[in-house]
């Protein structure tokens, strides 16, 4: 499509940036015993890394809690790559914590061993920001720079700009997700996707539009740029989110297709 190349990312067995777009499956347990029922409800799904939502946590505040919590979910997983996104208030998320205990949190999750990837909220105090993609790296731990609206969807130019800022401050995954009034929003979104993807991203993007109006984005991403999807095995964790299974069944279906030129 475009001229510039895209480095994927690898995380165990799983590449992200090259072929179908992966599916990443958030789980939102607020104690260790609905994790693990979260977990053990994605046997036999086909997944390809799960998202924990730690803003959910009963005991965010407690590092050392979650750092547990953490390696126990690494081994519950048994090789499937995790994630782990504190989501704020700021982004609609359900935590409420400074930028110096963001920074904290997050740190010492990238550097537990037992986590593939953290999620970091690029508008966040730049001091924080860089301090944990500079922990993450250090352990080679990936990370998912992210931005989400959900008063709207800026102008395509925004959108892009957002993006470019990601992979600006090292990023290895640029993410952005947001809220679309009409389809000619749901449009915006996947042209700046395709924009950034042809003209700009040297490392994969993640967009989407949320709310039932922009599912078509989660289901056809790649089609524009886009190298992940997020889908639900449960709960829901952001609207508009698609069943895992329906959603590995749509990607394969536009998979064929596409391949048939």
């Amino acid at each position: 499509m475009g001229g510039r190349a895209i480095t994927p990312v690898r995380v165990r067995d799983v590449t992200i940036g090259e072929g179908t777009p992966k599916i990443i499956v958030p789980i939102t347990g607020r104690t260790p015993g609905e994790l693990r029922t979260q977990v053990e409800a994605l046997t036999g799904v086909d997944v390809d890394l799960v998202e924990w939502r730690t803003d959910f946590y009963d005991t965010i505040t407690d590092t050392a809690s979650v750092v547990a919590q953490a390696r126990d979910l690494a081994g519950q997983l048994a090789g499937i790559p995790l994630l782990a996104t504190c989501r704020t208030r700021h982004e609609g998320g359900e935590a409420d914590l400074t930028d110096e205990a963001y920074a904290d949190l997050n740190v010492a999750v990238a550097e537990s061993g037992a986590v593939d990837l953290v999620d970091v909220e690029y508008r966040r105090d730049r001091t924080a920001v860089n301090r944990i993609v500079g922990a993450a790296h250090a352990r080679k731990v990936a990370v998912v720079a992210s931005n989400h609206d959900f008063a709207g969807t800026p102008a395509k130019d925004e959108i892009v700009a957002r993006l470019v800022a990601m992979q600006d401050l090292g990023a290895d995954i640029c993410k952005i997700a947001v809220m679309p009034q009409d389809a000619a929003d749901v449009l915006t979104l996947l042209d700046a996707t395709r924009t950034m993807h042809e003209e700009f991203a040297d490392r994969p993007i993640v967009t989407m539009a949320m709310g039932g109006l922009g599912a078509v984005s989660r289901l056809a991403g790649q089609v524009f740029g886009s190298a992940a999807t997020f889908g639900m095995v449960g709960t829901a964790s952001a609207p508009g989110q698609v069943g895992a299974a329906d959603l590995k069944g749509a990607l394969t279906m536009l998979d064929r297709a596409l391949a048939t030129g």
